[in-house]
This record gives structure tokens, sequence and C-alpha cells, in this order.
């Protein structure tokens, strides 16, 4: 119940309010009042104050502005047409040509206008030590900065030159190498074949073997590279940054001239490639002579170390104009100083005056605040806050006091009624509350129902994969036989023809030249034809070998080649996908360290990883190419796969990347959970890169993704160069599958899959 008590003023048995509102506002009103005037008159008296002191402030202030201010003004004004002088040189050496005239008028015209601030200075003080300082400092940034002008138009022209070199040497280059390589491409072609071209017959394996052949070819070669050669001299010499880098280039492209002579004597008399020589001496030429691509970049490196020397100068010349022009200042500063002090002094009475003033205003202010607004409102003011504070907490059950009949206490009479109302609110509110968490309840159990479905899909899906390795592996075992029938009758064919060469050495005198011919034709023709069958009928093997390992997991650690392990999964990976998608098209680049060489892995589990690697990688690009055809913006798109292997000191660093769409960030950090995949549920379980992930911990190394999304994703694998014993994580391998001619093709055969991997 709320208690309402009545000011002692008041009459016992009066219950209106009202009837005493005008009283108490006359009484606060008229304090608040009374406060309100005595600070206006103390305003009043600090304005009066203020006034006398801005007078004695502005008769100092004449002086500063008539006499001081004009001095400063003049130095200040040489001070800025000096530091435009000392820029002048930068800018002159930075324009563009199209801009060189402006800035060149720009320049010129700050330096007259220096010139005529400068000449009162001169006339009025002749025998000043700074002033005559400034004079020779400003003689000296002008003849530089002449200098300069005058070697800007020749710098124009050599670069103009040099561009226009940069553009012509390339073209030059790809001309000749336009007629070098088809001329190799030929000579292979004539050495390997016999065939000159198609219309003609071909010549016997001794005469296009011959020396002479073998010495034009290696010409050919030769040549090519010193084509290339002298192109990258020149154009090193066009970006070089200094003019002693530039004769060690002449030197070598003398000597790499003189070799180019040599072999296109040699080539010359051969006519192999019509308009060689004329296409390479015209490349030639530009390297030599006062006008070559050498000397345009030794005079411009030239003209750039003149300009650097003179702009260092400016800088040592513009420190000492600066500290003429600044003692200068320092003359014109002091007669501003002696008004100011003036100034400062009338400031200083009016400031203690003012204060004065101020201090009464405070004092009076602080009886105000203190007896009026502290004691009689702010405190029942902090009552009143205080309880709102409680009932934005939430304590709603305490009634609100009501003291007083003024505006405070008709606030707490309202407050207690909006506490009542939030009362009532806060139980509806809860009601709300529970109703809309059993909604949110209801929502999270039906995405945990949808999580168990895709689970459950992604579990038959595996199931379906498990069934499909031991069907490929029982398909694999069948396809073993035939693969031996035809390695071992094609060996047999082999030693059939070697008996049938030794028939035919008994009876060679009878035969005419014409059969000898023919026989030693068809003899070579089958000879290469069970060679062919042997190579691919090895490669065949190893990729069954291959698949029974897949099929099979885990396996015991071996010395492995590391870039034909990569090599011949990465084609498996591409061959599985043209099976499924005859459409299917990738390029595939190996950039391998040659010194890779061998570690110790398990080759199955670790060639599993980089067969899903690219397969992934495959999917993502064939993936982005079908969405740019949709679009019609697929452009000049490849989709490529960049394979790379690089050793170091302490590990082997392997990589897959591809030119795909990328993996967004959210994404990229739950790749190697288990089930987790983007693709859909019939094309991926989600296990592929979790097993990959354990392989390769288990073989000591990590993982590391890099991808940009819509540009790349690389795959990263570290291992170490020596494998520290562990337990195997995938499988145990259990011996089957490997009799029966499984070793014969496994380790031979370092060219099979060549086109394959031109095809992808």
């Amino acid at each position: 119940m709320t208690e309402t008590k009545n000011p002692p003023d008041s009459a016992p048995g009066d219950s209106s309010a009202q009837a005493q509102r005008p009283a108490i506002h006359r009484r606060i009103s008229s304090q608040l009042y009374a406060g309100i005037f005595g600070a206006v008159v103390l305003t009043i008296v600090a304005s009066v104050v203020s006034w006398i002191s801005f007078n004695n402030v502005d008769s100092s202030q004449k002086r500063v502005s008539e006499e001081s201010v004009p001095e400063l003004a003049g130095a200040f004004s040489l001070a800025e047409f000096s530091n435009a002088l000392v820029a002048a040189a930068p800018r002159l050496t930075t324009a563009a040509p199209d801009q060189f005239p402006a800035i060149s008028a720009e320049v010129t015209a700050a330096y007259q206008e220096f010139q005529e601030r400068f000449e009162p200075l001169l006339r009025d003080n002749p025998d000043d030590e700074n002033v005559q300082g400034i004079a020779e400092a400003a003689d000296a940034l002008s003849r530089n900065i002449a200098t300069i002008t005058a070697d800007m138009p020749h710098f124009y022209s050599l670069s103009r030159r040099i561009e226009g070199l940069q553009v012509q040497i390339p073209f030059l280059h790809d001309q000749t190498q336009g007629i070098i390589i088809p001329a190799i491409d030929d000579q292979l072609f004539f050495q390997v074949t016999g065939y000159r071209d198609l219309d003609t017959e071909p010549t016997d394996a001794m005469s296009r073997t011959s020396g002479d052949e073998l010495l034009l070819y290696r010409h050919l070669n030769a040549l090519q590279a010193d084509v290339a050669q002298v192109t990258e001299l020149m154009g090193s010499a066009l970006i070089a940054s200094e003019a002693d880098f530039v004769e060690p280039l002449i030197e070598s492209f003398e000597s790499t001239t003189d070799r180019i002579q040599i072999s296109l004597t040699a080539i010359a008399a051969t006519e192999t490639a019509p308009g060689l020589d004329s296409a390479v001496n015209s490349l030639l030429r530009l390297g030599m002579g006062n006008s070559s691509a050498f000397q345009a970049s030794v005079d411009r490196l030239e003209i750039i170390e003149r300009q650097d020397s003179l702009l260092a100068q400016n800088q040592a010349i513009a420190v000492d104009l600066l500290s003429e022009v600044n003692a200068i200042v320092q003359t014109a500063q002091a007669g501003a100083d002696q008004a100011t002090e003036d100034s400062a002094q009338s400031i200083s009475t009016a400031r203690i005056l003012l204060v004065l003033i101020s201090v009464i205003g405070v004092i009076g202010a602080g009886l105000i605040s203190w007896l009026f607004v502290g004691r009689v409102l702010l405190r029942r003011i902090g009552r009143l806050s205080g309880r709102m504070r409680t009932l934005a907490k939430g304590e709603l059950e305490e009634e609100i006091e009501v003291v007083g009949r003024d505006e405070i206490a008709e606030m707490a009479s309202a407050l207690e009624v909006f506490r009542r109302h939030a009362l009532e609110i806060q139980r509806l509110n809860l009601v709300e509350q529970l109703a809309q968490e059993l909604s949110e309840r209801n929502d999270e159990l039906q995405e945990v129902l949808e999580e168990l479905s895709q689970a459950q899909d992604q579990i038959v899906a595996r199931e379906k994969l498990a069934a499909l390795g031991e069907v490929t592996a029982g398909v694999a075992h069948e396809i073993r036989n035939p693969l031996n029938f035809i390695n071992n009758f094609s060996a047999a064919s082999a030693e059939l023809l070697e008996e049938m060469a030794e028939v035919y050495e008994d009876i060679i005198d009878n035969l005419s030249d014409e059969d000898k011919d023919l026989i030693e034709e068809i003899n070579q023709d089958l000879n290469d034809n069970l060679e062919r069958i042997q190579s691919h009928g090895k490669r065949a093997n190893r990729i069954v070998q291959d698949m029974l390992l897949m099929g099979r997991g885990g396996g015991e650690t071996q010395m492995t080649d590391i870039n034909d392990l990569i090599h011949e999964h990465s084609l498996l990976a591409y061959h599985s996908a043209r099976a499924q998608d005859p459409e299917f098209q990738v390029l595939l680049e190996e950039e391998f360290d040659p010194d890779m060489g061998q570690l110790e892995v398990v080759p199955q589990d670790l060639g599993r990883v980089f067969l899903n690697f690219v397969a992934n990688a495959g999917y993502a690009t064939n993936k982005k190419q079908k969405e740019l055809i949709d679009a019609g913006t697929v452009g000049d798109y490849t989709p490529t796969v960049v394979l790379k292997s690089r050793r170091t000191d302490e590990n082997a660093i392997l990589s897959v990347r591809d030119n795909g769409s990328g993996i967004p960030p959210d994404v990229a950090a739950k790749i190697f959970d288990p089930f987790f995949t983007t693709k859909p549920t019939n094309e991926g379980t989600g296990l592929g890169l979790a097993l990959s992930n354990d392989i390769i911990r288990e073989h000591g190394g990590t993982i590391t993704v890099n991808s940009e999304p819509g540009e790349f994703t690389e795959m990263v694998v570290e291992l170490p160069l020596t494998r520290a014993k562990t337990t195997p994580l995938v499988g145990d391998g259990d011996g089957d599958g490997t009799g029966d001619g499984a070793g014969d093709g496994a380790g031979e055969g370092d060219g099979a899959g060549e086109g394959d991997s031109d095809d992808a």
C-alpha cells in the first residue's frame, strides 16, 4: 500500500494535492530564478572586464599586424617558393613526356616568382650574409635544374627506344623460333622414320643416322638455345639498374653471336630452314652498333646516375637555403614577439579579474547546488533513480514510496503504476518464452533427424563401395590370366623371330634384294609390334597390381620412387574418371624434382592418397568447366591439375594443385572429418580425405590445404625422408593376388603411360 506524506505546512484534513501544487511551484521556481539572476550579474561583470581587456589587446595586435606580420609574410612566402625550387628537380625527373613541358613551365614560373619576392629583400639588405647565401643557393639550384631540363628530351628518346626494343626483340625471337623449331622437328622425324616428306620414299637407316645428319640436328638445337640466350641477354640489358651490369652482358652477347654464326654457316649449306639466316641476323642487329639495345640502356642509365647526383646536390643546397630563410624568419619573429609580449600583459591582467569573478560565481553556484539542488532535489531524485534501477533488474515485488506533492512525487506515483503493469507483463512473457523454447527444441530435433538420415545414406554408399572393391579385386584377378598369356606368347613370338632371323641368315644369299628388303621390313615391324605389346602388357599388369593393392589396403613398407608412384596413380584416376564420363578432360602437368629419388613408404596406401587427390581435383575442375559452359563464360579456361614434388634436407614436399572453384574457409576446416562431403550422396561418402589424412599421419607426415575460392585448391603433403617405425593404421594386407606374373611388369617400363599423360 502506497504511503503519502503531507508537507509540514499543509492542513491535516486536506486530501487534495492539486490545491498545494501552485505554492510549491512558486517556491522552487523562485529559488531557481534567484540563482539564474546571480549568474547573469556575474556574466555582465565578466563581460565588462573582458571589453576593457580586449581594447588593450587590440592596440597591441595592431602593431603586430601592421609591422611584424608583413615582415613574417614576406619571409614565409620566400620559404614557400624556396621549397618549390627544391621540389622542381624531382618533379622534372619523374614527369611523363606529355607532362614535361607543363612542369618545365611551372618550374620557370616558380623561379621567376622567387626572384620577384627575393629582389626587394636583396635590394633592402645587399650586405646581409643570409641574403647573399640565399642568392648563391638559388643560382646553384637554377643551374642544376637547367642541366636536368636539358637531359630529359634525350632521356625520353632513349626510353621510347628501349620500349620499342622490348616489343621488337620478343617478336624477332618468336619469328626465329618459328623457323628453327619446325626444322628441328622435321630433322628428328627424318632421322627416326627416313621421310623428308610424305610424297617421297624413305631414306635408309644408314643415311638418315649418318654423322652429317646428326651434326645438323645438333646445330639446330644449339642455334635454338643460343637465340634464346641472346634474346635474354638483350632483355636483361634493357632492365639493368646500373651501367656496370651491362658490360658482362655485351661480352656474353658477342660470344654467343660467334656460336650462332658457326651454326648458321653449317645449316645454310643444307637448305634445311629457308629464311633462318635473315631472321637470326635481324635479331642480332638489335644488339650491335651504337644504336644497339646495350648502348641505349647504358646511355639511359648514365643520364639517371647524373640526375641522381644532381638531386643529391639539390638536397644539400636545399638545407643551406632553408637555414638562411629560417634566419630571416627568426629576425621577423623577434619583432612580432615584442608586440605579443605587450598583448600578453593585457591578457594577464584581464585573466586575474576573470578568475576572481569566476571564483565568486563558483562559490555561489556551490551554495545553490548544496542547499537547494543537493539537499532538496537530488536526494529525492537519487532515491527515485535507485528504485528505477531495481525495477530494471526485475525486482518488481516491492512497492514504490511516494513522498510529497511536487513533480517528483508525481513521477514516483507514475512509476508505481508502471511497476504494477510490468509485473503483469512479466508473467505473460514467461509463458511466451516457454513456448518459444519448446519450438526451438522441436527445430533442433528435426535437424538431428535430417543429419541421421544423411549419415544413413553415406553408410549405405560406403557399403556399396566396399562391395565394389571386392568385385574389382575379383575382376583384376581374372584379367591377370589373359595378360599373362599375352606377355608369355609375345615373348615366345620374339624367340620365334630370333629363330627366323637365324634361318634368314642361312638363306640370305638365295634371295633377291627386293625380297631381302621386304623380309627385313616385315621382321622390323613384327619386332616393333611385339615390343609395344610387351610394354603395354606390362603396364596393364601394373595397373591390375595397383587395383589389387588398393582394394586390399595396407601392405609392407618398401623403397618406392615417389615421382613414378604419383605419375601412375594420377593416370589411374584420370582413366577412371574417363570411364565414368567419356567427355571428361583435364590437363595433367608434372613438375617433379629429378632428385626426389625413393622413400620408404607403403606404396599402395600412399598411392591411394594421390589417387584421391587427383580424383577430387579432376572432379572440381570438370564441374567448374561445365558451370562456365552453362553460363556461356568459359572463355579460354582449361581444366588443369599440376603435380609437384620437391626434396629438401629433411622432407619430401608433394602437392596436387587444381584451378577449380576452390574451397570456402568454413568448408576447408571440415574436409578431413569422416563422412563430410560436398558431393551428392550417390557420388561421395566423405571418407576419402579422412582416410588420406590417416595414411599421411601414419607415415609421419602432414597435409596442408591452400585454397582461394573461385581460383584454386592445393593439397600439400610433407613426408619425412626417414620413416619412423609406427603401427599401421589402414589395412593389414592378406598377401593374396600377388602371384602369377605380377612381378614381370610391376618394376619395368619407365616410359609407359606417357601418351596417356599427353591426352590428359
